[in-house]
């Protein structure tokens, strides 16, 4: 029997609901600062086969909303009543996608059939490896990222396996957290086998399975209702992350081709940058609809249409091209602890391609780059304290009515900062300052939000500050249609005196006693003409400390003196800018500017198709020898303007490296 809408959305909150009760349930019994207040875990009901139909709202992480457990669940079994299954392993289902990430699922029966499963993943602060946190750039293998477990039974028949948590506690740096954080996992999923059986029995077992799939079929009419709003077409975007390696990093491109064809969404994202030699991979095993290279999607459709359910019903009307050996779909052993940031760069790319696609109805670029800090120190007595201290993010893109959210960077916004007396409370470190950037934000109409800012000082030595994901301090958050790029973030040790140092984008800083760290996020981009402001609020800017008066009048040509207004100047300023020439839809910021007029597209394509005719294992190398190739050429004006100065420096590069000789190449690797 079919559901009518109103029965149906009763249904969908019902089981929404149960998947809240397991969020809470975590959020409140968890150990560690990155689980109970950051929140950087998921909750998930899914049907037998895997397809994600219920997941929180108010908390948690929201990039898991369209999961796909099937793959992962096809590995292990057969499921009993009372197991619970576990995995961190990236290369085992593609569901946990790094080391850190713990995901567990437990079936549930009801008149001896398997309805569904609950499971979900948290976020631990260190799985053990080279690095406390287990997370660097420096790193180039799976292996060094911590212990890694294949899928296997935790609990078996309600009896927990103690010797997988004791394997765990060796191997970790901080085994208590570990620990209180999975068992407060598994009694999440005790709460959502609970809540999700009531919802069962209460509507009945077949008009149960009937709603999963109403729920999953409405999702995807919906999602492919907004989808025919967008015009039929390509559309092209890429964006870059600043560094591909923790040394003589190169600029790391994401390229997507978006196809829109009645409904129907073809991601295709040829021409990315191939495997890297560093942490900064996505492992997603070419599977069309991995949820990681569909969070951007997910956030343009619930952009459009607020009311849509979000599970994996709302993926079906896409689908991913994701080239095999490329960064978006690497081969094992790569390592992957850093595919956060990828994603970041993923999302705002399918967030421009979109914007190309429907210009009035997006926002720009958010500002990226949220850099999630973790200390490792001692306490008085000695004692290795370690522990996140929260994420400091930027601010998101201005949008076609409002400026953009503060300190709030849309793409990792589920990440929730920690109270400064928490941190203080858990970690011996003192924190100085923490609140906004000023003047951060891309000016336009709609202004980009401010990104945030965190000073802590530190007292012991060897002590260890990881910032993971740190990136935008070249490149910034576009803006469009007019609006201006964002600024840029900042990481800075001893802000101020003598010894101040830039760090840029390293993630391992080691401190001396008494060492402050300056993190700082980038703003997101401006939407439209900043001209066009309302000069009422540039002073109410002002006044707050958003916005300096000398940008006021260079950016928004609004004039203040004194604390007021200057009405007869501003429309004076404003009035000889109106012959102008025509805005760009993107607003870039010099650095991508200057890269993009080197390596053009032509360019770019270029390096793609002579890179995927080469092995896997020499891409990363040979990618950067072109990029120094090339600066070369250019720095004593050899190379000539298109794209065959690839072609001529890859011929070179061939007859350098015998072994990668057409004869050579045809045996197996």
């Amino acid at each position: 029997m079919d559901f009518d809408r109103a029965e149906l959305q009763v249904f969908a909150n019902y089981c929404v609901a149960a998947a809240e009760s397991m969020a809470f349930t975590l959020a409140r019994t968890a150990h560690s600062t990155f689980v109970k207040e950051t929140e950087d875990f998921s909750c998930t009901i899914m049907t037998p086969d895997g397809q994600t139909f219920a997941s929180p709202r108010t908390l948690g992480a929201t990039w898991y909303a369209g999961l796909d457990y099937g793959p992962l669940l096809q590995l292990v079994g057969p499921y009993e009543p009372g197991d619970v299954w576990f995995t961190n392993d990236a290369y085992s289902g593609y569901v946990a996608t790094h080391t850190p990430d713990v995901v567990m699922w437990k079936p549930v029966f009801l008149e001896g059939q398997l309805i569904c499963f609950v499971g979900g993943h948290i976020h631990n602060t260190d799985m053990g490896g080279a690095v406390p946190a287990s997370l660097s750039r420096t790193l180039t293998e799976v292996h060094q990222e911590g212990i890694r477990f294949p899928p296997m039974r935790i609990v078996r028949s309600g009896v927990v396996e103690e010797s997988l948590l004791s394997l765990m506690a060796t191997n970790v740096r901080a085994p208590e957290q570990n620990q209180g954080d999975m068992k407060a996992q598994l009694a999440s999923l005790a709460t959502g086998e609970r809540k999700i059986l009531e919802v069962a029995k209460r509507f009945g077992l077949q008009r149960f399975r009937d709603g999963v799939e109403a729920l999953l079929r409405y999702s995807e009419q919906q999602a492919r209702t907004v989808a025919r709003t967008i015009p039929d077409g390509e559309y092209f975007f890429a964006d870059y992350a600043d560094e591909d390696a923790a040394i003589d990093g190169k600029p790391m491109r994401v390229a997507l081709t978006l196809r829109v064809r009645d409904g129907e969404l073809e991601l295709d994202f040829t021409g990315s940058d191939p495997q890297l030699s560093s942490s900064l991979n996505v492992p997603t095993g070419g599977r069309e609809r991995h949820v990681l290279p569909l969070v951007g999607l997910n956030y343009v459709l619930y952009s459009l249409n607020p009311d849509l359910l979000l599970n994996a019903g709302m993926l079906r009307i896409a689908r991913c091209i994701l080239p095999e050996g490329s960064v978006l779909n690497p081969q094992p052993p790569a390592a992957v602890g850093m595919r956060s940031l990828t994603c970041m760069v993923l999302q705002v790319v399918v967030l421009g391609a979109f914007s190309r696609a429907a210009p009035h109805r997006l926002p720009a670029c958010p500002s990226s780059g949220m850099s999630i800090l973790n200390v490792k120190t001692m306490d008085r007595d000695g004692r290795t304290v370690m522990a996140s201290i929260g994420p400091i993010g930027g601010g998101a893109g201005g949008g076609p009515s409002a400026d953009g959210s503060d300190g709030s960077g849309a793409n990792s916004a589920f990440l929730r900062n920690t109270p400064v007396e928490i941190n203080e409370a858990e970690v011996p470190i003192r924190i100085r300052r923490y609140g906004l950037v000023p003047s951060s934000g891309g000016a336009g109409k709609y202004r980009g939000g401010l990104g945030t800012v965190m000073e802590f000082q530190v007292f012991s030595p060897n002590t260890l500050v990881t910032a993971r994901n740190r990136d935008r301090s070249h490149f910034s958050a576009w803006g469009v249609l007019g609006g201006l790029a964002g600024r840029t973030s900042t990481f800075i040790r001893n802000p101020g005196l003598p010894s101040e140092e830039n760090l840029g984008n390293i993630d391992l800083v080691n401190c001396r006693p008494g060492d402050i760290i300056r993190c700082e996020g980038g703003g997101g981009g401006g939407y439209e003409d900043p001209f066009e402001r309302v000069p009422a609020k540039v002073l109410e800017d002002v006044r707050r400390g958003y916005v300096t008066v000398a940008d006021a009048r260079e950016l928004y040509g609004v004039t203040i003196s004194n604390g007021l207004l200057d009405e007869v100047e501003t429309s004076c300023i404003r009035r000889e800018r109106a012959e102008r020439t025509a805005l760009e839809h993107f607003s870039y910021g010099a650095v991508r500017v200057a890269h993009e007029r080197k390596w053009t597209e032509a360019r770019y394509m270029a390096l793609t198709r002579r890179l995927a005719e080469l092995p896997v294992s020499w891409r990363f190398f040979l990618k950067h020898q072109a990029f120094d190739a090339l600066d070369a050429s250019l720095a004593v004006g050899e190379a000539p303007d298109g794209p065959e100065v690839v072609d001529d420096i890859f011929d070179a590069l061939i007859l350098q490296y015998p072994e990668l000789s057409p004869e050579r190449q045809l045996r197996p690797e």
